[in-house]
């Protein structure tokens, strides 16, 4: 019998499909590759990882995504690249915000075929928000501007509202001046997303976002994000996330731009693809992957690739659940150096070093995935983000899946590439 803390609610489990304690079994896998027991893997599912999220103080309850099915009849709210009535993606969702009435309907902005150099920020507490492309492809429709988190205030204002397209007034004035107003030298990660949703039940589908820096800047660190979300109940499907350092953002923060542990965001993906070279999924968000494919590159010539990189909170068993995904990668990593398929992120403990039950502790399983030989395969987690603490993977035979003594980061039954 175990208790587990889940979400700050401790639950009392005893079942065979659960961690460990009720039974014993024997581990597989090797410190630096462990593997779950399809026992232990059981309870690792879509329903437990959105059991609750919201607010841990009220949470919300379950969260069973459904298929998001954009209208059949015309959006009253339609962006085309020239032309009316809208040709901006950020004049529909200011407008559709401004002019709904009924709180708890869904707001479905059709987007045109066409490219989109702007970026698209979303604002707490706005309506339910589809954004969807109406291409037969994701590619068809691209938003895409260049931000780093190394740009100046200034240089980050002359790039994103260059033409005034954020005013004051606007619902999304607050993201904007958040980031417009920062004294420090450099606008940071949390500035450098091409589009920024802090609504809950916000989605995305059939389209593309990019964050155009990709290859114009060296292999150090540039971090620039395509997608940033922030709220609870996300979906994002048929999508292709492009970028390089940090393309997608699954975060938790509040209005003023700052990382909060109070509650928890759920974010399902589906049917996507995403790219990028370091740390290029990250954040603290439950989140489930279901037929994406991950694509690493190596064209920015970064000395270190890592494509997962979660900083669960550490009394949270539940981060990132990948299933039934691809892991491939470019030329780039044939030889003999590979990508690794992430690490935790420690995140806030860079003075502090790793506090065991204090510092974020990265949860992740990768689940019936297929696996190229681009990845380390003998050790394919690294040493965490902000700490450089060793990856140290549980195979005791009484272990406890959740010991923040060590590194949650699985494999059950995945497919590698000889």
């Amino acid at each position: 019998m175990r208790i587990i803390n889940i979400l700050g609610i401790s639950a009392l489990l005893c079942t065979p499909l659960l961690l460990q304690g009720c039974v014993t079994q024997h581990p597989r896998g090797t410190a630096s590759r462990p593997q779950l027991t399809a026992a232990e893997a059981a309870s690792f599912t879509m329903e437990r990882y959105f059991a609750q999220g919201g607010a841990l103080s009220a949470p919300d309850g379950p969260w069973p995504p459904s298929p998001v099915s954009p209208p059949q009849t015309e959006s009253a709210w339609r962006v085309v690249p020239a032309g009316a009535p809208y040709s901006r993606i950020q004049q529909a969702v200011n407008a559709a915000i401004a002019q709904h009435s009924a709180k708890n309907a869904r707001i479905y902005i059709r987007i045109e075929p066409g490219i989109y150099r702007e970026t698209v920020y979303i604002p707490a507490g706005a309506p339910p928000i589809t954004l969807y492309g109406a291409g037969e492809q994701p590619e068809e429709v691209r938003i895409e501007l260049a931000l780093d988190s190394q740009f100046s205030a200034q240089r980050y204002r002359e790039q994103v509202n260059g033409q005034h397209q954020y005013r004051e007034g606007d619902p999304a004035w607050y993201q904007y001046a958040l980031c417009a107003g920062r004294t420090s030298k450099t606008i940071g990660t949390n500035c450098a997303a091409v589009m920024w949703s802090q609504s809950a039940d916000f989605q995305l589908v059939n389209l593309s976002v990019a964050n155009s820096l990709l290859d114009t800047v060296d292999g150090g660190t540039h971090q620039g994000v395509a997608l940033r979300t922030d709220g609870d109940r996300v979906q994002l499907e048929k999508v292709r996330l492009l970028g390089r350092q940090d393309t997608l953002y699954l975060n938790t923060s509040n209005l003023r731009n700052e990382a909060v542990t109070d509650r928890i965001s759920r974010v399902y993906v589906k049917d996507s693809y995403v790219e990028g070279d370091v740390d290029y999924v990250f954040g603290r968000a439950n989140a489930v992957f279901d037929n994406v494919h991950f694509h690493t590159v190596s064209t920015r010539r970064s000395p270190e690739a890592y494509v997962l990189a979660p900083n669960t909170l550490p009394d949270n068993p539940y981060g990132f659940l990948v299933k039934n995904s691809r892991f491939t990668g470019d030329s780039g990593y044939q030889g003999s150096f590979k990508a690794k398929l992430g690490r935790a992120w420690d995140q806030g403990a860079g003075k502090t070093g790793y506090l065991a039950g204090q510092t974020a502790n990265g949860q992740v399983l990768i689940a019936n995935s297929a696996i190229d030989q681009s990845y380390d395969r003998l050790s394919p987690w690294g040493a965490a983000a902000t700490t450089s603490r060793p990856f140290r993977g549980n195979i005791s035979a009484e272990r406890q899946l959740d010991d923040v003594a060590f590194n949650r980061l699985w494999e059950f039954k995945n497919h590698w590439r000889p």
